[in-house]
């Protein structure tokens, strides 16, 4: 499976994601749509500059025009709308602060062209879906496109207690930050990958100033967005906003989250500058690209482990949903014989590292045993896991059945098995035997006809 991951230790902008596409060997001509477009008055500007030691492509979008039009300000001045949809820190979408040789970027234009953010009418949500139609996309592309606006304005709505339909998009709406969005849906089907992960995005730190008010990093609309996204947020590692609203969006719809970087045998690779420079971090999103294999996926554990011989068989039997109420991935419990021929059991769990400690916390409080032992961070590897759900018709009337696919890396099913409980529920209807119910349903999810009388 070709798989392009993010390292998302510096966060993430528009501007990063599309200067790591290019240097991860997407096309600059795939951005022509955007350029050639009527309704957009924008072009961009690539070029490399060096991050701490690190060559980096850098992406600016500039204005096609004299840069003159009254709704296009410098970013430093403009007025913070105190949603935190604005994507305005120096790692953001446009370069902000300053350049590589010090020097204010924002006090010169690039080639006789100025820089574009904050350019072009602040517009609704149904305004921004508008100009993506009238854009010569490929109809993939254009889906994508939308889809990201939908979780922006979304983000925006909820941050203000707004409908979707209400909601005006403030920078996020403007000419640069279309250019961002459409442009990466462009070079991601350029590259023509079938996965997309992230490892956890980075948000900084710190405090940023809006109009109503300071606010914590990440910004309020950051958080609306990472509420529906795959992956995980995590902070610093310096005080500065480096996962900006755009950014978010693009990777909540196209990435899954991972831990760490997935086994690749790599093609190609690249890294996307930001704006701020730091003395000790590359201020760079690396993306990768390479074939993934057609394995199962890694997936990082511990396991916990305690013997028990005076546990009651009421708690041992409500622990599988204690523990996982409190981060449990795998509950077992095993007969032994303990000291003295004395009859036990033995409790194991598996879960993610970073949940260790309150999952041994809450077996300790369930079970009241004196000592939890931990076996230390390792690996199981792990099928991807999705549920659809199959259609059954018993003597003409239709029962829904949840059925769990599971599928390598290279997206091959190889396990189709119906949820018992659903099945369960259609057996007590209908009469027929739990088993067939579950043979019906699996049949149906792997198109064989098998859910009908």
């Amino acid at each position: 499976m070709r798989t392009l991951a993010f390292d998302g230790r510096m966060g993430a902008s528009g501007d990063m994601l599309l200067g790591a596409l290019l240097a991860a060997g997407a096309d600059r001509d795939a951005l022509a749509p955007v350029e050639d477009a009527a309704s957009l008055d924008v072009t961009y500007a690539v070029r490399t500059v060096e991050k701490t030691g690190i060559s980096a492509t850098a992406v600016d979008v500039l204005l096609t025009g004299d840069g003159t039009d009254g709704d296009h300000h410098d970013h430093h001045h403009h007025d913070h709308t105190g949603d935190g949809t604005h994507d305005h820190s120096p790692d953001a979408e446009h370069g902000h602060g300053e350049d590589d040789d010090g020097s204010d970027e924002h006090a010169h234009a690039h080639d006789g062209h100025t820089h574009a953010e904050g350019h072009g009418p602040h517009r609704t949500y149904a305004e921004v879906v508008e100009i993506v139609d009238g854009l010569d996309l490929p109809a993939r592309v254009a889906a994508d496109a939308r889809a990201i606006f939908e979780i922006l304005g979304e983000a925006e709505a909820a941050v203000h207690g707004t409908d979707l339909d209400d909601t005006h998009f403030h920078e996020v709406g403007a000419d640069d930050a279309i250019a961002d969005v459409v442009g990466a849906c462009l070079l991601l089907d350029d590259l023509g990958v079938d996965r997309v992960v992230t490892t956890p995005l980075s948000t900084g730190g710190g405090e940023v100033a809006m109009s109503h008010g300071t606010y914590p990093v990440p910004t309020p609309a950051v958080v609306e967005i990472a509420e529906r996204a795959d992956w995980a947020l995590r902070g610093g590692p310096v005080d500065a906003e480096l996962l900006t609203p755009t950014g978010a969006a693009i990777l909540a719809h196209v990435a899954e989250g991972v831990d760490r970087l997935p086994s690749l045998r790599v093609d190609t690779s690249g890294y996307g500058a930001g704006g701020y420079d730091f003395d000790d971090h590359p201020n760079v999103l690396r993306a990768v690209v390479g074939d993934g294999g057609g394995g199962l996926q890694r997936d990082e554990i511990t396991v916990l482990e305690t013997n028990l011989d005076d546990a009651p068989p009421e708690v041992l039997g409500g622990l599988q949903d204690r523990l996982a109420d409190a981060g449990a991935r795998d509950v077992s419990i095993v007969p032994l014989t303990m000291k003295k021929s004395r009859p036990g059991h033995l409790v194991k769990v598996i879960v993610k590292p970073e949940d260790a400690d309150r999952v041994a916390r809450r077996l300790a409080e369930e079970t009241g045993t004196l000592g939890v032992r931990e076996h230390g961070a390792g690996h199981r590897w792990v099928a991807s896991r999705e549920m659809e759900t199959a259609t059954v018709t018993v003597a003409g009337e239709t029962y829904d059945v949840a059925v769990k696919v599971a599928t390598d890396a290279e997206g091959t099913t190889y396990d189709v098995s119906a949820e018992y409980d659903d099945a369960l529920a259609v057996a007590r209807e209908t009469d027929l035997p739990v088993r067939e119910v579950m043979r019906r349903a699996e049949a149906a999810v792997r198109d064989e006809g098998g859910g009908t009388d």
